[in-house]
């Protein structure tokens, strides 16, 4: 008997796992018509009540809406930039186990990894990290359609709601979001999720198929059978169009250090690589900091570093005493500035950490956020005769995107030098909005082949610009379109100050004006 009943539960698990791998959009056979007829009844009015004149479209977020129906990669960057290292290590030593249980088993384990002990006020991931990777794994198809005014999107996800909502409604503007609840406990996640009404697998279908079984027969006239080999056509939305907007709001800001998705293998491959980052990085370092640019940077670029110099500055800007005004890509763009120009210079600085300016190769002042005492400073360090770099942006930005320029820079001297500045990672960020900006640097260099490109732009001439009536807000945005030509990126309104209120989790104010402030002609 008892064998019997062990034989039954593991044709019943195999049977769900299989079920589980069929893609969400998919429209399964019920056992009975009458089956079908009672989950029916179920869910169509919910589905109904949503409707509000619109067709709907019943969308699964796993295999549907993304290309991948895996979601491993999505619990490994929740586990790695909301936990820890080891926290991401046991997840990976469990991802054996985990192609050996049932999809929602796998899920179960996973939410229980990767949240357990988290506090839920300070979980910023599903807003600040996982957005940028899932506009980069959606479907074309999807961005296509969810361009159409007339169509109304419904979003079913297996994975808890905390990840996924936040990307559905702010960069999709989707307006309904059915998923599952984390459970909590004195303020921190339990790992364990809620079990609601019509939620996970029961009598083996999912919630997805519940849903698109209850959709009006019009709109299952609509859907059809996906297939393995139409599954392998499908394509992911190209880069540039993720960066340019394509979608109803564009992607400027980000956090998180992972600059890669960490599927199992990409996973893997990043801890091996650990113990040899950690030596690597501090030679890096060091070189950069005790020896001069002629002979540090061939060592740099014999450790892996790739610099490329475009163009030197115009003839007559090598005096002492300039102004070179930059965008904002890492913590590291006025030592290469320096570096390119062979000489050392002065860094002007808002909120960096001690340590990083301790451990700065180069000088470096820190101004007070008061205009007119930081005009004083920056004025003693030109009369000096000090080159000084600055980066009137007040923050980094990693997309192809500058923010709007402090004028300042404007009024302290006769003439500046535009520096377009390109970096390019290819395993970890060398910025954060949240995490430890002392570490910033060090997670740059721990890059297997982090690289710069700097280019110095013609010199403007500012003193005379406003002599002639040009207000200084006219002189920066110039500098900042003529540097955003250079590169290719978008000149926009945005502050310091949006960029914090995005990434913090707040009631998404800057996330709502942002398209108004895009682009301003």
């Amino acid at each position: 008997m008892a064998s019997k009943t062990f034989l039954s539960k593991f044709f019943l698990s195999f049977y769900r796992s299989l079920r589980s791998n069929w893609p969400l959009l998919s429209l399964h056979r019920s056992s009975t018509k009458d089956h079908h007829r009672q989950q029916q009844q179920q869910l169509k009015p919910r589905l109904s009540d949503s409707i509000g004149g619109k067709s709907l479209v019943v969308v699964g977020v796993e295999g549907g809406l993304l290309r991948s129906s895996s979601t491993f990669c999505y619990f490994m960057l929740v586990a790695l930039e909301a936990g820890s290292i080891p926290r991401g290590l046991l997840l990976l030593l469990l991802y054996p186990l985990l192609c050996c249980l049932t999809r929602e088993a796998a899920i179960q384990v996973m939410a229980l990894v990767s949240f357990v002990g988290i506090k839920e006020e300070k979980f910023r991931a599903g807003r600040a990290v996982l957005p940028k990777f899932f506009l980069e794994e959606m479907r074309s198809e999807w961005s296509e359609v969810l361009d159409e005014a007339k169509l109304k999107v419904m979003c079913v996800s297996q994975m808890p709601r905390v990840m996924i909502e936040g990307f559905l409604k702010e960069y999709l503007e989707v307006e309904t979001v059915v998923a599952r609840e984390l459970k909590v406990f004195a303020g921190y996640y339990t790992g364990f999720m809620e079990e609601e009404e019509g939620a996970g697998y029961h009598d083996g279908v999912s919630l997805s198929e519940k849903m698109i079984m209850a959709a009006p027969h019009h709109l299952l006239s609509q859907c059809k059978l996906v297939r393995g080999a139409e599954k392998r056509k499908w394509r992911p939305v190209p880069p540039p169009r993720v960066a340019a907007g394509a979608f109803p709001n564009p992607l400027v800001f980000h956090d998180g250090r992972m600059a890669f998705l960490p599927t199992p293998s990409a996973t893997l491959a990043m801890f091996l690589w650990l113990p040899f980052a950690l030596p690597l990085l501090l030679l890096r370092f060091l070189i950069f900091l005790c020896l001069p640019y002629c002979i540090s940077v061939p060592l740099g670029a014999a450790t892996g570093m790739i610099n490329r110099l475009v163009r030197l500055p115009s003839a007559g800007s090598s005096g002492g005493g300039r102004l070179y005004v930059c965008n904002h890509r890492t913590l590291l763009d006025p030592i290469y500035v320096s570096g390119a120009l062979n000489r050392a210079v002065v860094a002007v600085t808002y909120s960096v950490s001690p340590v990083s300016e301790a451990l700065s190769p180069i000088k470096t002042a820190r101004l007070a956020r008061d205009k007119e005492e930081d005009r004083r400073r920056m004025g003693r360090i030109l009369g000096r005769g000090d080159d000084l770099v600055v980066c009137p942006e007040g923050t980094t930005c990693r997309e192809p995107y500058l923010l709007r320029f402090s004028p300042l820079f404007a009024e302290l001297a006769e003439e500046v030098v535009p520096v377009a500045l390109e970096a390019w990672v290819t395993m970890f960020y060398g910025t954060t909005a949240s995490g430890f900006k002392c570490l910033d640097p060090f997670y740059f260099l721990a890059n297997p082949w982090p690289q710069y490109e700097v280019e110095f732009l013609p010199a403007v001439a500012t003193g005379a610009m406003v002599r002639e009536g040009r207000s200084s807000c006219e002189v920066a945005n110039l500098v900042q379109g003529q540097i955003g030509a250079a590169l290719g990126f978008r000149c926009t309104a945005l502050t310091r100050k949006d960029k914090y209120m995005m990434l913090a989790g707040n009631d998404g104010v800057a996330v709502r004006h942002q398209k108004k402030k895009l682009q301003r002609s």
